[in-house]
């Protein structure tokens, strides 16, 4: 397969053609979300407590499996843009085979660990019950969720977008359909509750990951997992994969760790204030997954143009990028703006929660706009395999910045001083990270010359 219209085609038309199917995808991922947390508010309010709960824990391992997808992404999408087609085989190679490795690891200490974690934050035992139930199913597809990543990634580093939009898709609108089929027992299931939203997701998961595996066998690509290169050790491609994948697996599994720490602070006030940050969260989802698709759009082009030497074009892209994340940020704060009240009346018929949601919403969509540097620039670092200064915008974004401001303002404004601390760090975390940005790409664009 032909990559070279990465850097052949106009800037802005070929950023939407990568972005528009990821973006479309994971709208529908988004939905899936939504819908999931829908149908288990239907439930009972514990059990939404209880997914909001065990959310940290399954967004540390989607981030483990996404971040180290990152890393096969872009160096198997640099080495594409240099002409190395046996280098980008030994990248698939290797890390299909450390993914697969984590999922087992993780699918084992999550399992384990999972009962201790939700005691940290509820003496609630129908709470704990509900969460470990649902958890301990999650969790055993993890392999499935590692799986997916590692072609998800492959493909689209070849620019095949629309092959992922649709395992993503066919995926997500398969435990939609499941959902209120095994949670309220409808048709040939019985009524399974949280253990029916738990399996609907593996599932889901599964169906995904049996397009991919058609996709590559049915179809030749320039990008193969080989035999010969899975378990032998590999220093140069190693190396290279765990110096993106660390990083971006830890920018993506710090939001776990701020929930947890958010959760904390909320606790001490109220535990409906619980209930609107997971219900925040599910939200998020939904208005951040467009920009975050943009941006999984841009880092291939990014990581094939800079292997291929052509780091204007790779401006280029960044700048189309920024505009277009910026664009579809504002939608999302107008939303959070003219709706708070129905967004949040989707999870909860509880006055109070529906109240203390939508004072939420708005304060913390304050920042959604400037937020879109970070996650721009962030993302095209990856891009340039700079994975440790993507990674200190993520710290900023994630820790350093905002658990101090949201336990200092909720001294003086109480959980609202939480709500508070989100736009505030997303303007200092702005400034920081175009600092970050335009200094790295000064030093590539030295080193290309």
């Amino acid at each position: 397969m032909d990559n070279t219209f990465m850097k052949e085609k106009p800037v802005f038309p070929l950023l939407l053609s990568m972005s528009l199917p990821m973006i479309l995808s994971m709208l529908v991922n988004s939905l899936y979300n939504i819908i999931d947390s829908f149908f288990v508010a239907k439930i009972s309010e514990s059990a939404m407590t209880a997914l909001s709960l065990v959310y940290p824990v399954q967004n540390f391992i989607n981030a483990v499996a996404i971040g180290f997808g990152v890393g096969i992404n872009v160096v198997i999408a640099f080495y594409l843009g240099a002409g190395s087609e046996e280098m980008a085989d030994r990248a698939a190679s290797r890390g299909f085979f450390y993914s697969c490795l984590m999922g087992i690891i993780m699918t084992i200490g999550c399992c384990l660990i999972i009962p201790a974690f939700l005691k940290m934050f509820t003496s609630d035992e129908t709470v704990i019950a509900m969460g470990t139930r649902y958890a301990r199913i999650v969790f055993i597809f993890t392999l499935a969720v590692c799986a997916n990543l590692v072609f998800e990634k492959i493909f689209q580093a070849l620019g095949r977008m629309k092959l992922v939009m649709v395992a993503m898709i066919v995926g997500c609108v398969t435990n939609i359909i499941l959902d209120p089929m095994m949670i309220f027992g409808i048709g040939p299931f019985p009524k399974l509750e949280i253990t029916g939203a738990a399996l609907a997701t593996g599932i889901g998961q599964m169906v995904t990951l049996v397009i991919y595996l058609v996709a590559y066998f049915a179809r030749p690509c320039s990008v193969r997992i080989k035999g010969k290169y899975l378990f032998k050790f590999d220093r140069v491609i190693d190396a290279r994969l765990y110096q993106l994948g660390i990083p971006a697996s830890l920018n993506l599994a710090l939001p776990s760790l701020l929930i947890s720490a958010l959760n904390a602070i909320l606790a001490a006030f109220s535990p409906v204030y619980v209930v609107v940050l997971g219900i925040y969260y599910k939200l998020q989802t939904f208005l951040y997954l467009p920009a975050s698709g943009l941006v999984q759009g841009m880092r291939p082009l990014v990581g094939y143009n800079y292997g291929a030497g052509e780091m204007k074009r790779v401006g280029k892209i960044c700048r189309a990028a920024l505009l277009t994340s910026g664009l579809i940020l504002a939608a999302g704060t107008g939303i959070c703006f003219a709706i708070p009240g129905q967004l949040i009346g989707m999870f909860t018929e509880n006055p109070e929660t529906i109240a203390a949601g939508s004072q939420a919403l708005r304060l913390i969509s304050i920042g959604f706009i400037v937020s879109a540097v970070s996650v721009t620039y962030s993302g095209a670092l990856e891009g340039l395999g700079k994975g440790m200064p993507s990674l200190m915008i993520s710290l900023c974004r994630y820790t350093i910045i905002i658990i101090p401001a949201a336990f200092l303002f909720s001294r003086i404004w109480e959980a609202a001083g939480v709500w508070h601390a989100f736009w505030f760090t997303e303007a200092v975390s702005a400034l920081i990270s175009y600092i970050i940005y335009k200094k790295e790409l000064h030093k590539k664009e030295l080193q290309k010359d």
